[in-house]
């Protein structure tokens, strides 16, 4: 069993490409400042990298 990552949205999507956002909602984050609960594998692990900028991962 693999562990999990905590995600958090920490900065808003207005003015961000509509790929940022795509990736925001497939996280399946909607709100600022909510955390979502995801495997720790290395698709997760790339969507973080791909926008660090709006997310941050909680421990």
């Amino acid at each position: 069993m693999e562990g999990t990552i905590k995600i958090k949205l920490v900065k808003s999507t207005i003015c961000t490409p509509e790929k940022h956002k795509v990736i925001v909602r497939a996280l399946g984050l909607k709100k600022m400042n909510q955390i979502v609960v995801r495997p720790d594998t290395p698709s997760f692990r790339g969507f973080v990298k791909k926008i660090p900028h709006l997310l941050a991962l909680v421990d």
